[in-house]
């Protein structure tokens, strides 16, 4: 079953195997769209999450306003802002939700299903890549689907995915071109590296990386680099466009706030290291499971020592712990850490491998792998705002193939007495299975953590029921900020806001950009909590588990006991030496 791949001509002379002679390409695809509906569907009504308001709140505007993405204001941070100034993804995949949210309406359901079609693209266009470098292009196409970072980011409205479905098909194409000269397949090629450019800036990095690629296949400047100038051409038209619009070049704003933002987390270069490697390790979770498989006992042997001095080392040391909370956690995250180091080593060692053979002998497919993870690796670890997940993202398919690429070459195919007559290997089927329950079970935590946030804009207003004169305002931002603005909450504006003695604030614990009581006064009331259920966190300062921003923790995410959402609702009181007003009087 995970032999059925064909091969490039660059790796023609590589054998092909079937195993299950009546199990062909098109079954494996068959497979595949059903797991990756199994997977994802559970999740469709998840509540919107962390950035996915954005995305939103633009979709929505472009279905009025096609030409004018950014045309709006929202209060995101301490006050109101041109959504210009704030977002820092350029629009495609906002676009894209319009063009569903028109269709087929707003809901959580609807618009989960139809970011379905991205994860699926990117499963299926991996088995399809997979296909030119290895006879296992099943177990990669798993391997990518069933890694929590993959699975996790599948389940939000947000660019990721959908970037990540635009590079992997850009690659194909260009691939395709390359080999056969069809001016057809390159100029598609093209025009889906701008889109996915277009989609996530970090897309630009196809241009030099397909560049690279060609000139080391072709050993010589080929007419067919022509087209890279075409996604190069629109990328220049969007930043002229959007500087005419809105005055300011988003693509270079973009680059501008990563810069600014890297720079202030007063991180060593090598803690920076460090976590990234976490993070690879935990987003791309089965080069950890496969790690006995993968490399000697010898190598093993060093590695496991290593980490666990190395996690003891950092973790006890950096700005995460100075809160008694997750000081008391320490040694839990010390181990996890040094756990996740260990899948991090695994995969970029899978990288190093590939550039070492590259070296050998001048091989292009290899060169284009190894330079896909690396340099995404070192963006996520060095010029992004911050580490997290969604930057790890575009390294989990790479990564997946040359992990089924070096497995096959370990000689594992060559063992027919290790496979089941359906061509799964005996030796991969646990590796999958442990990666898979870990990533489902990370995304229904985040899930869980999703749904707290629209369960408690709920519950605030059926436990305050304000009257329609009394503002309710809140502070946080994420999904509780669309589910609170849903029920006509307002967002709290330090500059614009008519705060009142006795007016209701209501601020979450675990959020971004909350700012306290407003100037002059004080903050009276109670604390609700709401309980997710969760063994396990994607976003807990306490637990060190940073998914969305590594600014939370140097985890992607973190197992122990985790603490609930917690929410105060609170009544403005003035600075001490004014009358106190009513006190907040919540539903029994």
């Amino acid at each position: 079953m995970f032999v059925t791949g064909t091969q490039s001509p660059e790796n023609k002379t590589r054998p092909t195997s079937a195993i299950s002679p009546e199990w062909s390409a098109a079954h494996s695809l068959l497979f595949l769209a059903l797991a990756t509906l199994a997977c994802l569907l559970p999740f469709s009504n998840k509540a919107f999450h962390m950035d996915d308001p954005l995305f939103l709140w633009t979709a929505q505007h472009i279905a009025q306003h096609p030409l004018d993405p950014y045309g709006f204001r929202v209060v995101w941070y301490a006050t109101e802002s041109p959504v210009a100034e704030i977002t820092k993804n350029p629009p495609l995949a906002s676009y894209y939700a319009a063009a569903a949210g028109s269709l087929f309406g707003w809901s959580e359901r609807a618009l989960h299903l139809a970011f379905l079609l991205p994860a699926l693209a990117v499963v299926l266009a991996t088995y399809q890549l997979a296909r030119r470098f290895t006879q296992f292009p099943l177990l990669a196409a798993l391997a990518t689907l069933l890694a929590p970072g993959f699975l996790v980011s599948s389940t939000t409205v947000m660019c990721d995915v959908l970037m990540l479905a635009l590079w992997i098909l850009a690659v194909l194409l260009w691939l395709d071109g390359t080999d056969s000269g069809s001016p057809v397949s390159l100029f598609a090629a093209a025009l889906l590296i701008a889109a996915c450019a277009l989609t996530k800036y970090f897309g630009v990095a196809l241009i030099p990386l397909l560049l690279l690629y060609s000139l080391l296949k072709k050993r010589r400047l080929d007419p067919s680099l022509a087209y890279l100038f075409i996604p190069i051409l629109l990328l220049g038209l969007y930043q002229y466009g959007t500087r005419v619009l809105y005055g300011r070049g988003m693509l270079s704003d973009a680059v501008q706030y990563a810069s600014l933002h890297n720079r202030g987390q007063e991180l060593t270069l090598l803690a920076k290291l460090l976590v990234a490697l976490a993070f690879a390790g935990g987003c791309a979770l089965p080069a950890l499971f496969f790690a006995p498989l993968l490399w000697s006992r010898r190598t093993i042997a060093i590695l496991l020592p290593v980490c666990g001095l190395v996690g003891l080392a950092i973790a006890g040391h950096l700005a995460w712990f100075e809160s008694p909370q997750a000081a008391a956690h320490w040694p839990l995250i010390a181990a996890e850490f040094a756990i996740l180091l260990v899948g991090g080593f695994s995969g970029l060692g899978l990288a190093a491998t590939a550039l070492r053979r590259a070296s050998q002998g001048i091989n292009a497919g290899n060169l284009l792998l190894a330079l896909w993870v690396v340099g995404t690796f070192l963006f996520a670890a060095f010029l992004n705002w911050t580490v997290n997940a969604r930057s790890i993202l575009p390294l989990i398919p790479p990564a997946a193939i040359l992990l089924a690429r070096r497995l096959e070459n370990s000689g594992l195919a060559a063992k027919p007495n290790r496979l089941l007559k359906a061509g799964v290997p005996l030796l991969a089927s646990a590796p999958l299975l442990a990666s898979a329950s870990v990533a489902l079970w990370v995304a229904q935590a985040d899930a869980n953590l999703a749904n707290a946030g629209r369960t408690a804009a709920t519950r605030v207003y059926a436990d305050l029921r304000p009257s329609p004169d009394a503002p309710v305002y809140f502070e946080g931002h994420w999904g509780f900020q669309y589910y609170m603005q849903q029920r006509g909450a307002l967002p709290a504006d330090l500059r614009r806001s008519p705060f009142r003695a006795g007016d209701i604030v209501v601020i979450p614990e675990n959020t971004t950009n909350s700012f306290g009581p407003p100037p002059g006064f004080t903050l009276a009331g109670s604390v609700i909590e709401i309980n997710t259920g969760n063994s396990v966190a994607t976003m807990s300062q306490p637990l060190g588990a940073g998914f969305y921003a590594s600014l939370w923790g140097p985890l992607p995410f973190a197992f122990g006991p985790v603490p609930p959402e917690r929410y105060l609702l609170a009544r403005l009181v003035p600075a001490p030496g004014n009358p106190d007003p009513t006190p907040l009087v919540l539903k029994p």
